[in-house]
């Protein structure tokens, strides 16, 4: 029992700091492009929005791997809800926990309910950062009649 806790704590800090590290890297990197492309201003929201969107991918993705990890040790928990979980599963598990959608057909159980729980907190946060660089971007940018 106390191993399966330290491991479902260990990926959590790790999930936790690897995600918030990528988002930051991606907003800082896309900021700072975005101040050196002469860009119209629907070019500019585009590009923002593809990056920010590819970079909640890789988050939850990173979540998905700690979920499969976490799975391969039996003493920090289990997916139920289907029969065999497969990869798409802990995509999706991710997902729902991330957007904090809540859980439905699948369910974690033990230790893996602190991962998602610690997923549902910091993907609100980084969904709320991406919707704050937006708004920086537009109050910068945003002129009537552009284009």
């Amino acid at each position: 029992m106390f191993s399966g806790t330290v491991a479902v704590l260990l990926m959590t800090v790790a999930a936790v700091i690897t995600s918030v590290l990528v988002h930051f890297e991606v907003a800082v990197r896309i900021s700072r492009k975005l101040e050196y492309w002469q860009l119209a201003l629907r070019g500019r929201f585009l590009v923002l929005f593809l990056a920010l969107f590819v970079a909640h991918l890789i988050e939850i993705c990173i979540f998905a791997l700690a979920l499969v990890s976490l799975q391969a040790l039996p003493e920090t928990g289990q997916i139920s809800g289907s029969e065999a979980v497969a990869l798409w599963d802990y995509l999706y598990m991710s997902a729902i926990s991330y957007t904090t959608l809540g859980f439905g057909d699948l369910t974690p159980e033990g230790g893996m309910r602190l991962l998602l729980s610690a997923e549902g907190l910091i993907g609100f946060m980084l969904i709320t950062w991406s919707a704050s660089l937006t708004f920086l971007q537009m109050q910068q940018h945003w002129a009537v009649g552009d284009e």
